[in-house]
Formats: C-alpha cells, structure tokens, sequence
C-alpha cells in the first residue's frame, strides 16, 4: 500500500523508509516480493524499538523534514480483523473485514493530508506533543532491549541456544512487546510466528486491542 500511495502523491519531498524488526533470513523473501521503489531496511537488533518505543508491526511514526516527529508511532492503519476468522473459510467477519479497510483508508488520506498541507495538516503533531505521546522505556524494559540485542548477535554467531536465553529474557522482562516475544517464538511453515503459542497470547488479551487505536478521529 505504501508504493501506491508515494506513486499516487507524487511528491519528492515524501518518502516511506520500511523497517523490518526481524531476521534478513525472514524478512527479505517479503522485501523481494514486495518490490518497494522506497528503501527497505532490516533491523535485526531492534534499535528503533528501543528509540522510538515500538512495540509491535506496523507501526510507523512520521517525521518532517527538520527531523523532527509530527506523529507519535502508532499503528499503520491496522486493525485485528484476524481475531474475527471464521475457520471455516478462513476469512474475517464481514464487520471486522470492513473496519480492517476504513482503518486503513483513513490512516492512508491523513498522511496524504499531511504530505499535502505540513504543518497546517490537522493530523500534525506540534513537535512537544508528537514526544510526549512516546513512553520512556522503564529500567525493565531498557534492560530487556539489552538482552534482545545479546541474542540477536549470539544468533548471528550460530549460537542458538545462548541466544535463546537472552531472547527469552528480553521477553519476559518487556511482556508488551510483540516484536521482541516474536523473534523467539516458534514460526508457521510461512515463517511467521502464528502457531498455537500466538493464538494463546492473543487469547490473553481479553478485551485489550492488538494494535493500540491511534489518537485519530475515526481510528477509535
């Protein structure tokens, strides 16, 4: 979606930058297939977790072009219509399907908002308010990100079972990080990590959403 809209804007003073929270291993098939004319970027140690408080994908955060956030990392335009899956036909609630798409469509026509007005966008963030919408990590979770990056460089040495260690470290000590919980998690024949272990930890969300509403009309 994010090539159709730059294609769509046509506006050399926007870009996307995509960062993968993951393994090249697992995330470059995807970059492949996709085919992005916008750079596409791996980070296997979680460095802008850590920076920006990033806690789960995608999610994304805008930044203008002083280097400065506009809009908080929030989520893309997401929404779980994937805890609405009929097993039948493997296919969303009809509701939930039509929420998945308008989450979407308004997340997509504020950016484009944004690109075409700036600063008077009414989805612009002043500068302040765009920081205060970030958490700072807690010493727990500073340390957990510590432990993530250990194991992602254990692992790039081959030393599974060492890096194992420290991602399950990493996750215990950050519980609400799904990018961090995920790498260590067992993955599907697709790669992903959506077996019987991630339906119980979505199970356990109860009432609480997957993917945070952002402060947005219409995404609540």
């Amino acid at each position: 979606m994010w090539q159709t809209l730059l294609d769509d804007l046509k506006d050399p003073s926007f870009t996307v930058i995509a960062i993968a929270l993951d393994t090249p291993e697992a995330a470059r098939p995807w970059i492949e297939a996709a085919k992005p004319r916008y750079p596409a970027l791996i980070d296997r140690e979680h460095h802008l977790a850590a920076l920006y408080n990033f806690k789960n994908v995608p999610e994304a955060a805008w930044i203008d072009e002083q280097g400065r956030m506009v809009r908080p990392p929030e989520t893309a335009g997401a929404y779980e219509s994937f805890r609405f899956i009929d097993p039948a036909t493997k296919a969303p609630a009809p509701e939930a399907a039509a929420k998945k798409e308008s989450a979407r469509k308004l997340y997509l026509e504020a950016l484009a908002d944004w690109v075409r007005n700036g600063a008077e966008s009414r989805y612009a963030m002043a500068a302040d308010t765009a920081r205060s919408h970030v958490a700072k990590p807690t010493a727990a979770e500073a340390s957990a990100h510590a432990h993530f990056r250990l194991g992602a460089h254990l692992l790039g040495l081959g030393r599974a079972a060492e890096a194992e260690r420290h991602m399950a470290e990493a996750s215990r000590l950050h519980p609400e990080s799904w990018a961090i919980w995920r790498q260590a998690a067992p993955k599907n024949e697709t790669g992903l990590a959506a077996d019987e272990s991630f339906w119980r930890r979505v199970a356990a969300l109860g009432e609480k959403r997957y993917y945070p509403p952002p402060p947005m009309d219409g995404m609540t």
